[in-house]
């Protein structure tokens, strides 16, 4: 039946809604609005709304911008060009009017657009889909911020969303669209190590340096993940994380992380392998080492040999030995 219904609705926003739509009923209430369908098709009108009229809704996201605009780590009193990707319905831009910076704002759902125009957003906004990249040329903004939109773009709503080619396609398209030394910072709320591993792997590829900081690690309910990025060589160091329990707070005679707290941020570089561990430490999992160089071969001559006469001495059938014992096959 749902085959039928399909075939019936032309390939456009219609079949695109449906496919949405069939998506929400099937996940249920699943706690992650990314499970129920594309981010058009979830944030209609009455969702739209909600940013709009719920103080809860408009505290956490004003917050998580603020923090955002932070980790920018901008000069004091430096009044630049923004990028807001995934901008919603305009909050996270009212951040950035107010610390006096111009913006740049990109969302897939129009609704959420709506409400940011009527609400008189200061900023710049367009429809778009952040997998397909940012329409800009290169070199225009001094930063760029995200708040809750990077980890829509791992789920794949159609056979034409594939995460690693549309997180690559984000990822380059702001790398080249930022000024050498700029700072990107995505907050987002990772499913899995294993998203967390794509995503950081990804924005390595693409040129990337920088870290992933995770504030108040300890806490089921205020942790937070953010991605820190920098556009080639910066002389900022990577910034610290919120909540996270030093030895310096208990006797004040050291820096280092005290005994039970959580590893809360992990930078990466090309050179290394930390996006593994950054990804292990942000699910509190254990890093496991990564073998170097190659893996010797113990199954040689002696260790045939060696075989074949304990077979023998049990009683077992065992093929006589010969010049090609042990030699290595050659596949065609």
């Amino acid at each position: 039946y749902q085959r039928r219904v399909r075939d019936s609705l032309p390939h456009n926003s219609q079949h695109r809604a449906f496919c949405g739509i069939l998506k929400m009923s099937l996940a249920g209430d699943s706690g992650r609005p990314e499970h129920k369908g594309p981010a058009d098709v979830v944030y209609n009108e009455t969702e739209a709304a909600k940013y709009a009229t719920s103080s809860r809704m408009v505290a956490i996201q004003r917050h998580l911008a603020e923090r955002a605009l932070e980790l920018l780590n901008l000069p004091k009193g430096f009044r630049g060009y923004i990028a807001d990707l995934g901008c919603g319905s305009g909050l996270s831009g009212e951040v950035l009017s107010e610390a006096g910076h111009r913006w740049l704002g990109f969302d897939l759902s129009t609704a959420m657009l709506d409400v940011a125009r009527s609400e008189n957003a200061e900023g710049d906004l367009a429809v778009l889909d952040l997998g397909q990249g940012l329409p800009v040329r290169n070199a225009i903004f001094d930063g760029a911020i995200s708040v809750s939109a990077l980890q829509w773009l791992c789920q794949a709503d159609n056979s034409s969303h594939i995460p690693r080619r549309r997180l690559m396609r984000l990822f380059q398209t702001t790398y080249n669209c930022l000024r050498r030394g700029a700072r990107a910072v995505f907050q987002f709320y990772p499913e899995s190590g294993e998203h967390i591993e794509l995503i950081t792997t990804c924005a390595l590829r693409c040129g990337f340096t920088g870290g992933l900081l995770v504030d108040y690690p300890n806490s089921a309910k205020a942790k937070k993940t953010y991605l820190v990025l920098n556009a080639g060589h910066s002389g900022a160091a990577m910034p610290k994380a919120l909540g996270a329990a030093t030895r310096a707070d208990v006797d004040g005679d050291s820096e280092e992380p005290s005994r039970g707290a959580s590893s809360s941020s992990s930078i990466f570089t090309p050179s290394s392998n930390a996006v593994a561990a950054a990804a292990a430490a942000a699910q509190g999992r254990p890093v496991r080492r990564q073998r170097r160089g190659k893996k010797k071969n113990l199954k040689n001559l002696d260790w045939v040999l060696k075989k074949k006469e304990q077979r023998r001495m049990r009683g077992e059938k065992t093929a006589r030995d010969s010049k090609y014992t042990a030699r290595r096959r050659t596949h065609w």
